[in-house]
């Protein structure tokens, strides 16, 4: 019985066929093997083309199934993963309307912030857990004041991964946790934040329905199963946002519990069953994929923005007009520089608005450049701990909310994949990290089976998962790591 994963991010799809029976991945991969364009019409703006995401679950499935031998007509059902708070629009037809607002655009930043003084703060922190912010919602009232043509033709607005559904069954659904990660759920009366949709006067029919995050969604349609080689009636029975799903791939569903991934963003997610709100909106609530209503589990998340960004950023412009280093290159290059960069300072805000600046854009800063002391290791390794430096930043506002914060899990992948990165973070935050054998795609595979029946519990879902390593703070660096924080966080752009 196999298991198929589908994790649509901003730099590539990713997919994952699980074996239910050893709880081993027989085969991953992303497509395509270049990154995928972020578009940015003016600034601010982040765009992507969601038919694009599309192509690259079909061919990247092709190309999993030719190069790993995988028999796709065994695929029982499938599990979607994907990039939160992204908005896509479609017409009766099922057709996009416009490129999707993603993730790290910041255009409805005034909006949503114009809603949080209209609804009031009281209302907003009770109801929603968070400021409409730069979120979904917000993203969607732009497209109303901005494109009232197009927005008069939309039937249904939905997320990344709702859309990926759509495409396989014709379905057009989503999720309570979705909706939460878009400012769209009402946590205190359990139900659609219909005031804020009549604040800007949006009706609630653009709504998709609302299913359970596990359990038959839909069903891949005949025509979608026989041109990717599926068997006919796979289900659809698992979707989350990317971080929240991150959290299940590596087992952290209890309150406590933190998940860290470093991807084209960076991410700290705790598990909490408390209603945790940051007033000043640095840090974000949303339900969690395993919350239910006998038992409350919600993501407390932590964001940067310039986190892989940055990293592949870096690794372009050195490549320009020559070869392109390698990852592991860079990694090599920051490896043999000191803790603290011998006093460079990366500050990777050049990725849209951050959340734990209180949506303010700060651009990206490279400080104290000196031609005589610093060469491109130093430059390496300041991107990496910047980085980890500005995760800080939120990993300290979650433990202020009372989140537990001895021990967190990570796969190893992207920017874990640097023993400076995964030290730096060790010792900066004075976390144990536990690396694990995983990833966002194999996570939802395991959560399809789950969804489906075929494991009964959680803890069967995970016998499957290995734990890699544990990489402790180590005491003798505590002062260095410290010294360099503190002093990158002096020179924070105001």
């Amino acid at each position: 019985m196999l298991f198929l994963g589908i994790d649509v991010g901003s730099s590539s799809v990713k997919l994952s066929v699980l074996d239910g029976v050893t709880g081993k991945s027989l085969g991953a991969l992303s497509h395509p093997e270049s990154e995928l364009a972020i578009d940015s019409p003016a600034v601010g703006f982040a765009e992507q083309n969601p038919d694009t995401w599309w192509d690259c679950v079909r061919q990247g499935l092709v190309r999993l199934a030719a190069r790993d031998q995988i028999k796709l007509d065994q695929i029982d059902a499938i599990g979607i993963s994907y990039q939160m708070h992204g908005l896509v629009v479609v017409d009766s037809n099922q057709q996009v309307l416009r490129p999707s607002i993603i993730w790290c655009d910041s255009r409805a930043v005034p909006l949503g912030e114009k809603a949080l003084a209209d609804l009031g703060r009281d209302y907003c922190f009770d109801h929603l857990l968070n400021s409409p912010g730069n979120f979904t919602a917000a993203k969607l009232r732009w497209v109303q004041e901005n494109q009232p043509e197009l927005f008069a033709r939309i039937h249904k607005m939905m997320l990344p991964g709702d859309f990926i559904a759509m495409k396989l069954s014709g379905v057009i659904n989503t999720t309570a946790s979705g909706l939460s990660e878009g400012t769209l759920w009402d946590f205190k009366e359990n139900r659609i934040a219909t005031e804020l949709l009549n604040h800007w006067g949006i009706s609630a029919d653009l709504i998709p329905d609302v299913v359970p995050s596990f359990g038959v969604q839909s069903i891949v349609s005949d025509a979608v199963a026989a041109e990717l080689g599926l068997r006919k009636g796979v289900k659809i029975c698992y979707r989350a946002g990317d971080q929240p799903n991150n959290a299940f791939s590596l087992n952290v569903l209890e309150p406590g519990e933190v998940a860290a991934t470093a991807g084209t963003s960076g991410v700290i997610y705790g598990v909490t069953d408390q209603p945790a709100a940051d007033v000043q909106s640095r840090v974000n609530t949303f339900l969690h994929v395993t919350n239910t209503a006998a038992q409350k589990r919600n993501g407390v998340l932590v964001c940067v923005n310039g986190c892989g960004r940055l990293y592949s950023w870096l690794r372009q412009t050195l490549g320009e007009g020559g070869s392109t280093p390698a990852y592991p290159q860079l990694n090599a290059l920051a490896q043999a520089v000191p803790v603290g960069s011998e006093g460079l300072l990366f500050h990777p805000f050049g990725n849209g608005a951050e959340r734990i600046f209180q949506n303010k854009n700060l651009g990206a800063q490279l400080r104290n450049l000196d031609f005589n002391r610093h060469g491109l290791g130093h430059m390496v390794r300041a991107a990496q701990e910047g980085i980890v430096f500005s995760l800080n930043q939120g990993f300290d506002v979650l433990k202020s909310l009372g989140g537990s914060c001895e021990v967190v899990r990570a796969g190893k992948g992207n920017m874990f994949l640097s023993e400076v990165f995964a030290q730096t973070f060790a010792n900066t935050t004075q976390a144990a990290v536990e690396m694990f054998e995983t990833d966002g795609a194999e996570g939802a595979a395991r959560a399809a089976a789950l969804g489906s029946g075929y494991y009964a519990s959680a803890s069967e879902a995970f016998t499957g998962l290995t734990r890699l390593n544990v990489i402790e703070p180590e005491a003798q660096l505590f002062a260095q790591y410290q010294d360099a924080y503190q002093h990158w966080c002096e020179l924070l752009p105001r």
